[in-house]
């Protein structure tokens, strides 16, 4: 019995190391090229926004997503993009999409005057390592500036750096921590998972015809 617990215990050690030198490590790597002000950022062509979905898990507006438009909103009023990609997932039932989170950004966007025609929808934005990735390969852009909240742009700029991507990011204003604590809990293991993305190289899950953005259409 004794034996067992050290073992646990041991493992539980192991664990809480791994996680906390992700977190920390993840958080140091990145801290330069992430910014509180709009001063501090350069022009970019384009701006990409973190997908998140629109509710909060309880019912109501999801406080992440707000914060996000409005950061994305105030980069692009300041002339510091010409065009954001609104990056996320959606299901496809086969007759209509039901969950849609770039069109979602999209419109909530629209509604704080951003044009329609400066949108550009990135429905394969699984996850954020996906989501830096095609805003390169698809959308071909040399260096975005990226809008999420301080913790989630710490592991998105640590993957675009490992990729030796020049991406910067803006921060949003983030969630009282009474209502982000599963958020910030996944965040943990999401740590550790960019890690192992970074040694195995994972490439993002999908391809895609390249856009050019302000050449080609917004979908």
């Amino acid at each position: 019995m004794r034996k067992a617990l050290t073992r646990v215990l041991f493992a539980l050690i192991a664990l809480v190391a791994v996680v906390g030198g992700a977190w920390v490590t993840i958080g140091y790597d990145s801290a330069d090229v992430i910014h509180d002000s709009l001063t501090d950022i350069a022009p970019a062509e384009a701006g990409l926004v973190l997908g998140t979905s629109p509710q909060a898990p309880g019912g109501g507006s999801n406080p992440y997503f707000t914060f996000r438009i409005d950061a994305a909103a105030e980069l692009y009023k300041s002339g510091k993009v010409k065009y954001l990609i609104v990056s996320g997932n959606r299901t496809n039932d086969g007759r209509s999409y039901g969950y849609d989170e770039p069109t979602k950004m999209r419109e909530a966007l629209i509604a704080q005057g951003v044009p329609a025609s400066a949108i550009y929808r990135d429905y394969a934005g699984f996850r954020t390592l996906d989501s830096i990735l095609r805003a390169h390969i698809v959308f071909g852009q040399d260096r975005v500036i990226v809008i999420s909240q301080r913790f989630h742009l710490e592991r998105a700029l640590f993957l675009a750096k490992g990729h030796g991507l020049l991406d910067e990011g803006y921060v949003a204003e983030d969630v009282p921590i009474r209502y982000g604590v599963p958020t910030k809990l996944r965040e943990a293991g999401a740590r550790v998972k960019a890690f192992i993305d970074m040694l195995d190289n994972v490439p993002p899950r999908r391809g895609g015809k390249p856009v050019a953005l302000g050449v080609d259409a917004p979908t």
